[in-house]
């Protein structure tokens, strides 16, 4: 049986952009003159070009879950201060970074009063997860709640509920913060009971349990909520830490105050 013609070069590069292989379009040449300068068989060079593909793909996925997760850019493991982080939260970040909390559909709760760092943790460790490729989402409690019950109002609660489903986290920022009514409420309780044991949530806030009546509303709402979240779940207190944005400021203050007496002497 006889071999097809060899496609030329111009034949070769449509070919390969009809099969979505960007990394071959780019370096089939080069790494073809690799080989022959180092006498590669052609398994070994078609390795090269498949290795270098899956490592583009990676890359580009990574990027892709980056964007999509609206993870604030400056809140990452290599800007967060360990030093100011309680001993416990720290001993729990290396574990929590590879993410096998997510294939155990685990919780992360994040307690603290504002300032503390809360966010930066969980954000820190969201980026982690990302480059190790999971699908990370972060959302502002409020904005969260407000496109639950838009979905809600316009009958679209279930695709919603679905959408955010394929997301293997979902860090929910300052849960509580802004009180919100009895209905908006509701759609966020439908979420938390969606995910429940399925998909893990992270939440930072700065209300302890005993406090969640204010943001559910009712007594049984708010422990089936608690029981749901804390069910499988790591625990992170941030309480016994000093404000980032006081000490920050009094850093700055300081400054300015040895800048102006170096100025009047």
């Amino acid at each position: 049986m006889s071999r097809p013609p060899l496609p030329d070069s111009a034949t070769l590069l449509l070919l390969l952009k009809a099969l979505k292989l960007p990394a071959f379009v780019d370096a089939h040449e080069s790494l073809a003159e690799e080989g022959e300068r180092q006498g590669w068989r052609f398994v070994e060079y078609l390795r090269q070009l498949v290795v270098l593909e899956l490592s583009e793909r990676e890359r580009r996925r990574t990027e892709r879950y980056r964007k999509q997760s609206h993870l604030p850019a400056e809140k990452t493991l290599a800007t967060l201060d360990l030093d100011r982080l309680p001993a416990k939260v720290r001993r729990r970040l290396p574990g929590l970074c590879q993410g096998d909390f997510i294939q155990r559909a685990e919780n992360v709760l994040a307690f603290g009063l504002p300032g503390r760092g809360k966010t930066h943790v969980l954000c820190a460790v969201g980026h982690e997860l990302v480059q190790r490729g999971h699908r990370v989402l972060f959302t502002p409690a409020f904005q969260l709640v407000q496109r639950l019950l838009a979905a809600k109002r316009d009958l679209e609660l279930e695709r919603l509920l679905r959408k955010l489903d394929a997301f293997d986290v979902v860090l929910i920022d300052d849960i509580g913060y802004v009180q919100h009514d009895r209905e908006e409420m509701e759609v966020l309780f439908t979420f938390l009971a969606e995910r429940y044991e399925r998909r893990s949530v992270m939440i930072s806030s700065n209300l302890v349990f005993s406090q969640w009546d204010k943001i559910f509303k009712d007594a049984m709402t708010t422990a089936a909520a608690i029981d749901r979240l804390v069910h499988h779940s790591v625990i992170l207190e941030l309480s016994s830490t000093t404000s980032y944005r006081s000490d920050a400021a009094q850093k700055r203050n300081a400054v300015e105050r040895a800048d102006a007496t170096r100025t009047d002497a």
